[in-house]
């Protein structure tokens, strides 16, 4: 399954919102610098779904707010 997430880093509160259009606000804490925000995306999506990290994967959108995440 592929999901559309847009990303708020330094957030105050982690949270997982979906939009109407059905893509996914998902604020994380972390900034975005280095990776961490993203790594900070994929744990909060995985235990969204409830699947394991490894079940996450980011397929497009590395260093963009607007990413489309595969969860197998």
């Amino acid at each position: 399954m592929k999901i559309t997430v847009i990303v708020k880093p330094r957030a105050k509160v982690q949270q997982i919102v979906k939009n109407a259009g059905g893509e996914y606000l998902v604020s994380v804490i972390s900034p975005a610098h280095e990776g961490k925000a993203n790594e900070e995306v994929i744990g909060n999506v995985a235990k969204y779904f409830k699947v394991a990290r490894s079940r996450v994967r980011i397929v497009s959108g590395l260093k963009s707010k607007k990413k489309i995440l595969e969860i197998l």
